[in-house]
């Protein structure tokens, strides 16, 4: 066979005995069509191969997090067709996301088993109802509405309740659950009430909303994603003749990520079968973290119940994880209670030794996250790609002192699941009635009682939404209001900083902070809270802020919201493969009391501590036993040049002067240096705060080093700069002419 120009000849796939076991995450992009039905189960460990044979009754797949489970149901399916044994047409795979869906059905593209449906829950059964409407109903599908937002606005309006965008965003968010949980209007105060879940709102308001809501649907003859899956189970459970046509099409049931099945899906999935039982589910218990959605793992808890003769096979090889990372995972849920802990599967891991988790103690989160940014550096430096390392945290609003400490480390950066902290709509709605209050000055009586910058602060975000006591529950009004408190501790510090700062000083170091992070989105170190990192995988991870009202977040109140608050943190941990590393903060700010705990789900595993109820620290290898790396920042004096004040912004600090201090600053020397940066930006192809920050610029351009050894001593200039960047900006404060030939030739950011 001709290959390629360059290609080497591939080796043999290698069997499960001899190492051909690999995480699915790094298999070829292009591999070849196994060439039989045997060749197939080639490389599966001897549990995923006896989910590829199980083709017959109902089968339960217990999987742990990295054991390649997609894995095993794809040999599974691609065996069953490969062998004759299913037929392609005939099989319907389930899962959560498009993402999954279209793994899914690239596997077994690449498998040779073309024509299996996988699809959502939703997809399936909206091509379902377009069919078979006419049939049932009688002319066309009603229309999708594909965002609710506005319809559930106008029935707050009729029914004369007045909600802000937030509120909006919570109150449909609680019409979505109660249409999974099958929950009708009237009926909802008392489920929430019986459930112990907290409401945005007053729950005979949303009741009210979500009625009229239902009633402006049916006068407009449209129809929501819910609707979908409730009007195919009607007709399903109505018309026999539609089911029976349903269930000779699909003979065969495979469904990924079972714990997370909401009861109407899981109505839908019964009526699908009928009273068949050719059923493979596939999931763990460990990693439910959506119930606020409806999620539920009784489902899979309940398999065996339902279904006696199922087979039930349970993978717990972990090829995705160090043993020192999976002994971290199995010792956190060894501590868990409740019904899905003791279905708690223990991981085994496949991969050799890595390093030890990591536990890192700190003073206050700007050294935490200063902290972090040092250690991200420094694996990036030893050869980790800025791409495999990640952060994780519990709320979105945390990420904003991480944007800035890796920005001021000069590491690429990108967000998943959120918007850069500056570029949220709450964020920029402050900044807009803060600058206002500012240009007004004494003229605005939102500021009459207000004394000193954090009151006054407090005083114009009061009208955006922040109140001295967050809002109950999570949710859209808990995350802004969580972006409004950033905002008022920001103050606190800022005025801790600057005793006299004005409100427009405050609106000033906002507009550089956000100038600093507007950069264009590049391949960098991913910033993500913990839901929305599930299914994710890095060879590096930072679980950051694991404190007590943190992790477990505050709102957890009642055992069962506690133990998802552990699982997620499992689910953390799980998604780390080399290196692993938790911290947490003892007090919010610089020369702040440090009242803080450790999270206790820490309790045991942590050096030094006990888990709850007397038993020691987690033993059997494990990297928890070596003692805690402890890391409290201990800052020398820096005082200004100039007035000799000491200094406690890092803005000064790096200048080494007051903001408000005469500059010596050679302006042409900056902005000579600003076009240099500029450049080398655009030709590494990262943003220009990754070469220098803007204050490090007007570091230099003061100072004007004249070796290597000045150039070094100015905060900001590392070492991996220095050899970087350090000749061409020695040659810009010289004054040569020949900047170009020294920009570096490394291509690297």
């Amino acid at each position: 066979m001709l290959l390629p120009c360059g290609q080497l000849p591939r080796p043999p796939l290698p069997t499960w005995q001899h190492g051909g076991v690999t995480a699915a995450t790094h298999s070829s992009l292009f591999p070849q069509v196994p060439e039989s039905a045997d060749a197939v189960l080639d490389g599966l460990d001897p549990e995923q191969r006896e989910v590829a044979l199980a083709l017959h009754g109902p089968v339960c797949v217990l999987a742990g997090a990295g054991t390649g489970k997609t894995r095993a149901i794809t040999h599974r399916i691609a065996y069953g067709v490969r062998a004759g044994i299913l037929q392609p047409t005939s099989v319907l795979a389930v899962t959560f996301t498009n993402r999954a869906a279209g793994e899914m059905r690239g596997r077994l593209r690449q498998l040779g088993a073309a024509g299996v449906q996988a699809r959502t829950f939703h997809s399936a059964a909206l091509r379902q109802l377009q069919y078979f409407w006419p049939k049932a109903v009688g002319g066309e599908l009603p229309r999708l509405v594909e965002r609710k937002v506005q319809l559930v606005a106008e029935a707050a309006a009729r029914c004369r309740i007045r909600l802000d965008r937030n509120e909006l965003r919570d109150v449909t968010s609680e019409i979505e659950w109660a249409k999974v949980t099958q929950t009708v209007p009237a009926d909802y105060p008392a489920v929430v009430a019986k459930s112990q879940r907290d409401a945005p709102r007053d729950t005979a308001e949303i009741s009210q909303i979500y009625a009229m809501y239902e009633q402006l649907k049916r006068d407009r003859s449209v129809i929501d994603f819910e609707d979908v899956l409730l009007l195919t189970v009607a007709i399903l459970q109505d018309r026999h003749d539609i089911a029976d046509h349903v269930r000779r099409q699909y003979q065969h049931f495979v469904v990924d990520e079972y714990q997370d099945v909401s009861p109407l899906q899981q109505r839908l999935l019964d009526l699908w079968l009928g009273d068949r039982d050719n059923l493979c589910v596939v999931g763990d218990a460990s990693q439910t973290i959506y119930s606020f959605t409806g999620a539920t793992p009784e489902h899979l808890l309940n398999f065996r119940a339902r279904h006696p003769n199922a087979t039930v096979v349970k993978l717990v090889r972990d090829y995705r994880s160090t043993p020192q990372v999976v002994h971290l995972a199995n010792g956190l849920l060894g501590q868990a209670r409740g019904r899905a802990a003791e279905h708690r599967l223990e991981l085994v891991s496949q991969r050799e030794k890595g390093p030890e988790p990591a536990y890192t103690e700190y003073g206050d989160e700007p050294a935490e996250a200063e902290g972090t940014a040092r250690r991200i550096r420094d694996l990036i430096a030893a050869g980790v790609p800025a791409g495999e390392i990640a952060v994780l945290y519990r709320v979105n609003s945390q990420s904003e002192v991480y944007e800035q400490a890796l920005s001021d480390a000069g590491v690429p950066y990108q967000l998943r699941g959120a918007e850069r902290f500056f570029e949220r709509a709450e964020v920029r709605e402050a900044g807009v009635a803060l600058r206002g209050a500012a240009r007004a000055g004494g003229n605005d009586s939102l500021l009459d009682d207000a004394e000193g910058l954090p009151s006054q602060v407090r005083a114009v975000l009061s009208t955006k939404g922040w109140t001295t006591e967050p809002p109950a529950g999570s949710g859209a009004m808990r995350d802004r209001w969580e972006s409004l408190a950033a905002l008022v501790r920001l103050a606190e510090d800022f005025e801790q900083a600057k005793p006299g700062a004005t409100l427009s000083d405050l609106v000033a170091e906002l507009d550089e902070r956000a100038a600093a992070q507007h950069a264009p989105a590049v391949q960098g170190v991913t910033l993500a809270s913990l839901h929305s990192a599930k299914g994710l995988e890095w060879d590096a991870v930072f679980l950051v802020g694991l404190t007590e009202g943190m992790m477990p977040i505050t709102y957890a109140r009642t055992d069962e919201q506690i133990e998802e608050e552990r699982r997620l943190l499992y689910v953390g941990v799980t998604r780390a493969r080399f290196h692993l590393s938790l911290s947490w903060s003892l007090s919010r700010s610089p020369g702040s009391r440090g009242g803080r705990r450790p999270s206790r789900f820490l309790n045991g595993l942590r050096p030094g501590s006990a888990a709850l109820g007397g038993r020691g620290t987690v033993g059997g290898g494990g990297g928890v036993e070596r003692p805690a790396v402890t890391k409290r920042r201990r800052r020398g004096l820096a005082l200004c040049r100039v007035c000799g004040k000491t200094l406690t912004d890092a803005g000064e600090m790096k200048l080494m002067r007051c903001e408000d201090c005469p500059s010596d600053m050679d302006e042409a020397l900056y902005e000579r240096l600003r076009d240099w940066r500029a450049d080398r930006a655009k030709e590494i192809g990262q943003p220009a705060y990754c070469v220098f920050t803007d204050k490090t610029l007007m570091a230099i351009a003061e100072a004007v080093p004249g070796s290597e050894g000045e150039l070094a001593g100015i905060s900001g200039v590392g070492v991996r700069k220095m050899d970087r960047f350090g000749e061409a900006v020695l040659a810009i404060c010289a004054g040569e002419d020949r900047v170009e030939e020294l920009g570096g030739d490394d291509g690297e950011a």
